[in-house]
C-alpha cells in the first residue's frame, strides 16, 4: 500500500501503526475460508434447497463485510474501542437473553434472533465485548488497589474485590443465560477467557486454583443434569457408540475424511465424506478441507492461527497499559480456543461441539463477530506515537 510515512491522515497514521502482519494473516484466513467453502458449497446448498451460487455469494458478502468491519474498528482509538465494548456487551447480553425467550428453536436450542430476514446469534458478539469489558473491570480494580496501597492490606484488598466481584457477577449472569439456551461450548470459552484474564491480572494462584476447581465441579454438574451434553461426552469417550447403541457418526466420518485426504487431498470437489456429514460447511469444515486439500492445507490453517495468537502475545511484552494487556489476552484466548475446539472436535481430541472455525466456517454471525474481536485486537495493539497518545 503506497502510503508515505509523512502522511498524517487517519489512514496514513493507521497504516504505519497497525500490525500489518497480523492483518495479512487474518485476511489469509478469510481467503482460505473462501477456498474451503467453494469445495463444500454445492452439497451444503443442495441440503438447504438453494442454488449453490447464492450460497457462495452470501459467504462472499459475509467475508467482505467482516474484512471491512475489522479494518474500520482497527481505525478506532483505544478509548473508543473500550466504549464500543461496553455498549456492545450490554446490547449483546440483552439480545442473547431475548433469544432465549423469543428466538426460534433450532436443534433443541434457543440461540438465534431473526434480524432483517437473517438468523443472528447474539452470543457470538458477546464474546469479544465481554473480553474487553472484563479487562476494564479487572484493570480498574488493580488501579484502585494500587492507589490504596499505602493504607494497609485491607484497604488495598477492598477495591480489588469490589471490581473483581462486578466482573464475576457479569460472568455469572452470562453463564445463566448460556446454560439456559443451552450453549455449553460458548460458556466454556467465556469462562476460560475470564480465568485467563484473572490470572494475567495478578490474582493469587490459590484463587485461580479454587476457581478452576469450581469450573470442574460445574462441568460435572452439567454432565449429570444435561442429557445432551452427557450423550456427546459418552460418545466421544467410548469411541464407537453412546448409551443406546447409537454410532459415534460425526467424528467417525471426520476421521475417515482425514484418512482419505492424506497429505495432498483428493482434489477440490472430489471428497465423498461431506455427502454424509450433517454440518460439512460449519462444524466439520476442517474435516472436509482435510479430505479435499490434504494435511498440507490443514497445517497451513493451523500455522496461521498460531501465528496470530503468538504474535499478539509477543506484542504485549512491551505494553504498559494493563487494560490493553488484559483485553488483548482475552481476545487472543477466545480466538485461539474457538479454533482449537473446532479442529480438536474434528480430530476426535475432544467431544464433538458445534462451534465454527473462525473465518473458515460458513456463517454471518460468526464471521462478523470474529471480525469485531480482531478489529479490537488490531486497534489495541497499534503502535502508539506521540500524536496518537495525545488523542487518547
Amino acid at each position: 500500500m503506497p502510503v508515505s510515512r509523512t502522511d498524517t491522515s487517519v489512514l496514513g497514521r493507521w497504516w504505519w501503526t497497525v500490525d500489518r502482519f497480523s492483518l495479512y494473516a487474518l485476511i489469509l484466513l478469510m481467503v482460505l475460508g473462501y477456498v474451503a467453502m467453494m469445495a463444500v458449497a454445492p452439497m451444503a446448498a443442495r441440503r438447504q434447497g438453494i442454488d449453490p451460487s447464492i450460497f457462495i455469494g452470501k459467504q462472499v458478502v459475509f467475508l467482505v463485510a467482516a474484512a471491512g468491519m475489522m479494518v474500520a474498528i482497527s481505525l478506532l482509538q483505544r478509548r473508543q474501542v473500550q466504549l464500543l465494548a461496553l455498549v456492545g456487551c450490554v446490547g449483546a447480553f440483552i439480545a442473547t437473553a431475548l433469544a432465549l425467550r423469543f428466538g426460534p428453536e433450532l436443534n433443541g436450542a434457543h440461540r438465534w434472533l431473526r434480524v432483517a430476514g437473517q438468523q443472528m446469534q447474539p452470543s457470538e458478539f458477546l464474546k469479544p465485548c465481554f473480553a474487553v469489558t472484563t479487562a476494564l473491570l479487572l484493570a480498574e480494580g488493580n488501579r484502585r488497589a494500587a492507589l490504596a496501597a499505602g493504607m494497609g492490606r485491607i484497604a488495598t484488598l477492598k477495591p480489588r474485590l469490589l471490581w473483581y466481584g462486578v466482573a464475576l457477577a457479569l460472568l455469572a449472569g452470562i453463564a445463566v443465560v448460556l446454560k439456559s439456551q443451552p450453549d455449553i461450548g460458548m460458556l466454556i470459552v467465556i469462562v476460560a477467557v475470564f480465568f485467563t484474564q484473572a490470572f494475567v491480572a495478578g490474582i493469587h494462584w490459590m484463587i485461580v486454583a479454587v476457581m478452576g476447581g469450581l469450573g470442574v465441579l460445574g462441568g460435572i454438574g452439567i454432565y449429570f443434569t444435561m442429557p445432551h451434553f452427557r450423550d456427546r461426552f459418552d460418545r466421544w469417550w467410548s469411541g464407537t457408540s453412546a448409551p443406546g447403541g447409537r454410532d459415534n457418526f460425526q467424528v467417525d466420518r471426520a476421521a475417515e475424511a482425514f484418512g482419505n485426504g492424506g497429505l495432498l487431498g483428493t482434489g477440490p470437489g472430489e471428497g465423498s465424506v461431506k455427502l454424509r456429514l450433517p454440518d460439512p460447511h460449519t462444524d466439520f469444515i476442517f474435516a472436509v478441507t482435510g479430505e479435499e486439500f490434504g494435511a498440507v492445507l490443514c497445517l497451513l490453517i493451523l500455522a496461521v492461527f498460531c501465528f496470530v495468537v503468538v504474535r499478539g502475545l509477543l506484542k504485549l511484552l512491551a505494553e504498559q497499559d494493563q487494560v490493553v494487556v488484559l483485553a488483548t489476552t482475552g481476545l487472543l484466548a477466545q480466538f485461539g480456543l474457538q479454533a482449537f475446539i473446532n479442529m480438536a472436535s474434528s480430530l476426535q481430541l475432544i467431544p464433538a461441539k458445534g462451534m465454527t472455525l473462525p473465518f473458515i466456517s460458513y456463517g454471518g454471525s460468526s464471521a462478523l463477530a470474529i471480525a469485531l474481536g480482531m478489529g479490537m485486537l488490531l486497534a489495541l495493539t497499534r503502535r502508539r506515537t506521540s500524536r496518537s497518545e495525545a488523542t487518547e
